[in-house]
């Protein structure tokens, strides 16, 4: 079973199939979404101490913070097809010459 991971900075990653909203933190809806989730103990901080820039909301109801902008982690959600998104450079080169191959 292959399922498709999304990196979301620092080592962390969130199931692609997970995720129902990427956005960004700096509005107040999503601010007070932050507090209930940490009242609730729904949140998740993966920003690992630096500024948070996107708050991405699970179908499970949790929130997970990512100092990634929302941009970034769009184009991880929607452009890796295989495994875990965020590759380097010189990575996504060599998935490219093996599927190019197979």
């Amino acid at each position: 079973m292959s399922f498709k991971l999304v990196n979301i900075g620092f080592g962390n990653v969130v199931p692609a199939s997970r995720i129902v909203a990427v956005v960004a933190s700096t509005s107040s809806p999503m601010r007070r979404l932050k507090e209930e989730a940490r009242k609730g103990g729904k949140l998740v901080d993966a920003s690992q101490g630096r500024k948070t820039r996107t708050v991405i909301i699970t179908d499970s109801g949790h929130v997970i913070l990512s100092a990634i902008q929302p941009e970034t982690i769009a184009q991880r959600f929607a452009s890796d097809e295989d495994g875990i998104g965020g590759a380097s450079p010189a990575e996504e080169t060599k998935r490219r010459k093996r599927r190019e191959l197979s």
